[in-house]
């Protein structure tokens, strides 16, 4: 019994400090390059466990809430999938960006086209926000992503990289497949007893990200060397990316409650860029790979460092 109750501990721990460990595997992964070449290829099953663990932290009650009154998923999808990508990318291309560096200014568009992240609710319930409404929104904004992410490539790149049919597809099997994942787990062992695993849920979910995270700093060692200054641009690039569309996004849905515009801005700031490079073969120039990789630190560090704050406005909802 004592061989089971320590697994159980451990997963607990890494869910009560599940944004410290999220943030401290981004240095492991620049500390022990071997260890990010070696998960490097469990990427995609990376994803596939942090999706289905989100459907099985969530109550199905609470998500079909959300559903059945779709206004604010559905101003949030828009806000994210067609908003933020027209606005930000005519402002690459105004800034000449295209020209100058073309590699981060596809890198740049392909971010932007892209819906949150598969791992926003566990992004969301580590820091007590509404797992519920952060998923509906990332399942509406996927939904969309093949259509939009389609036409935006088209527009601003000059070719659509994405093929609305394939993509869709792609992502229906993935979202069906990981929700009827959960739904069988939670009916084998019961509601009761999914509830009670909180803390060992999200733990799991903690241990994925950051093995992720671990994985996407394969290389990026090799480039500081190299050139320390880009890295360090690139880098102050990802941060004001994330923070900006994090800070604009909360106002914009500030009346539908702070936590909630909170819970947004997450999905806005933080985008699966992943899904899109898979759309493309990962046939993509030397610097886009390492703006990707860079712009895992926000990713990963500012969940951590804004925790008080979204523990904050959380709190009067809750009561």
């Amino acid at each position: 019994m004592q061989f089971f109750r320590l697994p159980a501990a451990l997963l607990s721990l890494a869910g009560r400090h599940g944004t410290l460990l999220a943030a401290a595997s981004i240095f492991i992964g620049l500390a022990v390059p071997p260890l990010s070449a070696a998960i490097k290829p469990y990427l995609g099953e990376a994803i596939i466990v942090m999706l289905t663990l989100a459907f099985l932290r969530v109550d199905p009650a609470e998500l079909r809430g959300h559903i059945t009154r779709p206004g604010l998923v559905a101003a949030s999808a828009v806000w994210v999938m067609i908003v933020t990508p027209v606005l930000l990318c005519t402002l690459f291309l105004s800034l000449g960006i295209k020209q100058q560096m073309p590699g981060l200014y596809f890198m740049l568009v392909l971010q932007m086209s892209a819906p949150g992240l598969m791992s926003s609710p566990a992004l969301a319930a580590l820091l007590g926000l509404d797992v519920a409404l952060t998923l509906a929104s990332l399942i509406v904004s996927i939904a969309i992503a093949p259509l939009t992410a389609s036409l935006f490539t088209q527009i601003f790149l000059g070719t659509a990289l994405i093929a609305p049919l394939a993509f869709g597809l792609r992502l229906f099997l993935i979202i069906a497949g990981c929700a009827a994942a959960a739904a069988v787990i939670r009916r084998l062992a019961g509601r009761a007893f999914i509830e009670a695993q909180r803390e060992r849920i999200d733990g799991m979910s903690v241990i994925a990200m950051s093995s992720f995270a671990i994985a996407a700093m394969d290389g990026v060692v090799d480039h500081f060397v190299k050139d320390p200054l880009l890295v360090i641009a690139l880098t102050a690039l990802a941060f004001a990316l994330s923070l900006g569309m994090l800070a604009v996004t909360a106002l914009v849905f500030l009346r539908a409650g702070k936590a909630r515009a909170f819970a947004i801005g997450l999905i806005a700031a933080n985008r699966n860029v992943g899904l899109m490079l898979a759309a493309t073969g990962f046939a993509v120039p030397d610097l886009a790979w390492l703006f990707f990789a860079l712009a895992q630190f926000p990713i990963y560090l500012l969940p951590h460092l804004l925790k008080p704050l979204a523990r904050r406005l959380a709190r009067p909802a809750k009561a």
